[in-house]
């Protein structure tokens, strides 16, 4: 069971669809690619991609960290997972992408060491749940046109990027409303986009939304605190929420009822499993998001979802905007429901 190799990969995938949010445009990414393989053929496989704007590199520099440190792993025993973790966790402490990528292969080549899935392991509370799919910032026209093809493949959550002009966003929400009405459920996520009085206005002139994420700046979180308690109760800590000692803080104070836990800020299911812990004590609903990611990663973040009885909501559908990716498998997806594929590890599959 002892780690013989490592290989490291950095990929540079175009996306389906290039897509706005509030700070910039998006039409390719990168992702870190690790294959853990153990003297006996056995491996494991994870994968990340950080958003410097939010944790401060990018995955370029990730994957040169974690090249440097990939000897360090060489020749330990795969099932000493607790303390192989911790290495990684002293090491990448400022580094997610690299945090997260070797978190997810551990647990991976781990769990197919045993011969077990990662859902088994974590302890799997929730069957399956519904995940929102993304809607990017466009005209009115241009975003009902790609609801009714989300629609029609069978998604019923719909997440929303707003954040550009208040009034627009609000305009954007009632026109979906006219069409769809109660047909679907939407999210939205203004990408830190407005101020408090935004928020507020916003709240009082729409109807019908399920959660709004991250409203405000990171610069001006304390500013959530202003908000009435009722507004309160649907929003979702994003870019403010990064780390286990974020969730600490925000959890002493109402700052918002939902934390979203994405393993690409925190740094892998390790990391994510403690934020979600601190809500959990706390009364506190979560989201599991991510980026534009591999279904290696995305796989990580539904299993460690499902293992929270506090999660309401997934928006894991990062893999989705792929035009390639290195695995098929991890999870069913079915009119929009997600349910992990019960097969060792991460039920993931190299093509």
């Amino acid at each position: 069971m002892v780690i013989d190799n490592i290989e490291i990969e950095l990929a540079d995938i175009k996306l389906t669809r290039p897509y706005t949010i509030a700070y910039k445009t998006t039409s390719s990414i990168k992702n870190i690619f690790i294959k853990i393989i153990l003297k006996n053929g056995v491996f494991g496989l994870g994968s990340s991609n950080v958003s410097k704007y939010v944790v401060g590199l990018d995955t370029t520099e990730s994957y040169k960290n974690a090249v440097d440190f990939k000897n360090e792993l060489i020749g330990k025993n795969i099932t000493y997972l607790i303390g192989n973790i911790d290495k990684i966790e002293n090491q990448f402490i400022n580094d997610p992408g690299s945090k997260a990528a070797y978190n997810i292969a551990l647990y991976d080549t781990f769990c197919k060491s045993l011969n077990i899935s990662l859902g088994s392991f974590l302890g799997r509370v929730i069957p399956e749940l519904p995940t929102s799919i993304t809607v990017g910032i466009k005209n009115i026209d241009e975003t009902i046109e790609e609801i009714n093809e989300y629609y029609s493949s069978g998604f019923r959550y719909i997440k929303i990027k707003l954040g550009d002009k208040i009034d627009y966003d609000i305009e954007r929400i009632t026109k979906i409303n006219e069409k769809f009405g109660s047909d679907i459920k939407i999210r939205i996520d203004a990408n830190q986009g407005w101020s408090l009085d935004d928020t507020i206005k916003f709240c009082d002139e729409t109807k019908g939304v399920e959660l709004i994420e991250q409203p405000i700046s990171v610069d001006n979180t304390q500013q959530l605190l202003k908000l009435p308690d009722s507004v309160k109760e649907i929003i979702a800590l994003d870019e403010s929420l990064v780390s286990y000692e974020d969730a600490i803080k925000y959890s002493q104070n109402n700052y918002g009822k939902i934390f979203n836990i994405k393993l690409m800020k925190c740094g892998g299911i390790t990391s994510g499993r403690k934020i979600a812990n601190v809500a959990l004590l706390n009364d506190i609903d979560l989201m599991w998001g991510c980026n534009d990611e591999s279904i290696i990663s995305i796989s990580a973040a539904l299993n460690a979802a499902l293992s929270f009885h506090n999660t309401k909501y997934l928006d894991l559908d990062g893999s989705l905007d792929l035009t390639k990716d290195l695995v098929t498998g991890g999870f069913n997806l079915i009119d929009g429901i997600m349910k992990p594929i019960d097969k060792p590890g991460l039920g993931v599959k190299l093509i």
